[in-house]
């Protein structure tokens, strides 16, 4: 027995510290997801009518220090049939994360998300779109960045460096859901004379004052949504990106008050082409235990509206949003939801429906619609006006 464990044993010295353990987790999910288009394709090299693609997503986790700090790293990988822009690969996520006090020191490739709003995210701005993922930008790219998080009694405090710009991924020529003019990443220019290495900053505070949920913020850096120049390649004309610098500041508001839940955005953009307010607000109303069930109804109402009116390049520029939600909170987690658009300028609209089910416990399916109507070649909605379709999707998670 050594000198210690004897020291130990004679009660001279208390117990020996306990070695610091590191927790390892490995958890992820791999999704298979088939569309079908009910129309022909508007454009050239789109003749199909189904399209299947693949994606996994691990996740490896690291938690040491009794929680203190955390390492967490997802890659993301889809392989499509159709569309070579499509299959590509990410890493969505590569973050340590140290946790203080009254304060947390997060750095690496993050995934940020502001808002409130259901149908459109205006002030959600740290983390560039996955577009290829999506038309409806939900889906993000991993960002770099260095975020120093304060909580106080009066909120918390977000400040941003972000050291790198990452390009917008856009669809092929050969994949639908897309504008009739392809656009060309290869082509990307940008108004800072640093390109894609400026370093963006950002701010934000957030509080909770009883029943609202309170957000404010300043962002000075480059624009993630890209201005459009024709350009001539080989012969072949594009749409070129363009990466303005811009600064915005954007304020989010949710209230939560019996049964009734109010939502608001707002954001002021300055760049050098343009300066512009744009707002999405509206509520979502719950009918809970409907017809004497588990189940709960929620219905929204929401409008967007953009100071450029028809000038503007977003869709939801002066647009009205309806939606209801049915939740059965069923041990399947069954969820539905269902909405529609209607554009007052360029009267188009389009709808939306979104169902999911979980089946044990490591397996989920997903059932989503997506449908578009438009007549004015001036709408952006015009170059999607046949590309309605049906998505199945399958996930197990590990």
């Amino acid at each position: 027995m050594n000198s210690k464990r004897l020291l130990l044993a004679a009660g001279l010295i208390t117990a020996l510290p306990a070695q610091a353990e590191t927790y390892y987790e490995m958890s992820g999910k791999i999704t298979a997801e088939a569309r079908y288009f009910t129309q022909d394709a508007q454009f050239q090299n789109q003749d199909y009518s189904s399209n299947l693609s693949f994606t996994v997503e691990p996740e490896f986790y690291w938690e040491w220090n009794d929680g203190i700090d955390n390492l967490t790293f997802t890659p993301y990988l889809r392989v499509d049939e159709n569309d070579n822009e499509r299959t590509h690969g990410d890493i969505r996520e590569l973050s340590w994360i140290h946790i203080g006090e009254d304060w947390e020191l997060r750095t690496g490739l993050r995934k940020v998300f502001w808002g409130v709003t259901e149908f459109q995210h205006l002030v959600d701005v740290i983390n560039q779109t996955d577009s290829v993922e999506d038309f409806d930008g939900e889906d993000k790219l991993g960002q770099q960045m260095i975020n120093l998080s304060l909580v106080r009694d009066w909120g918390i405090v977000d400040l941003y460096l972000l050291p790198g710009f990452r390009e917008r991924t856009f669809v092929g020529e050969d994949g639908r859901v897309r504008s009739g003019i392809v656009v060309n990443r290869d082509l990307a220019s940008y108004e800072s004379s640093a390109g894609e290495h400026h370093l963006d900053t950002a701010i934000r505070w957030s509080h909770t004052l009883g029943d609202f949920d309170l957000g404010a913020y300043w962002f000075h850096g480059t624009n993630r949504d890209p201005k459009f120049l024709l350009k001539n390649s080989e012969g072949t004309t594009y749409l070129a990106p363009y990466y303005e610098q811009m600064d915005q500041i954007g304020f989010d508001l949710q209230a939560t008050i019996d049964s009734w839940l109010w939502k608001l955005e707002t954001i002021n953009r300055d760049t050098s082409s343009e300066n512009y307010w744009a707002a999405q607000g509206g509520f979502e109303y719950t009918f809970y235990g409907i017809q004497e069930s588990a189940a709960d109804l929620g219905v929204l109402m929401e409008y967007g509206w953009d100071e450029r009116g028809e000038d503007a390049d977003a869709a939801g520029q002066n647009d009205l949003f309806l939606g209801a939600r049915l939740t059965l909170n069923d041990a399947s987690s069954t969820e539905m939801l269902a909405g529609i658009s209607h554009d007052f300028d360029y009267h188009s609209h389009s709808l939306i429906i979104e169902a999911s089910r979980r089946y044990g416990d490591n397996w989920k399916l997903s059932l989503d619609g997506r449908f578009f109507s438009s007549n004015d070649p001036m709408d952006l909605s015009y170059s999607i006006k046949q590309d309605d379709h049906l998505q199945l999707t399958v996930e197990h998670y590990f």
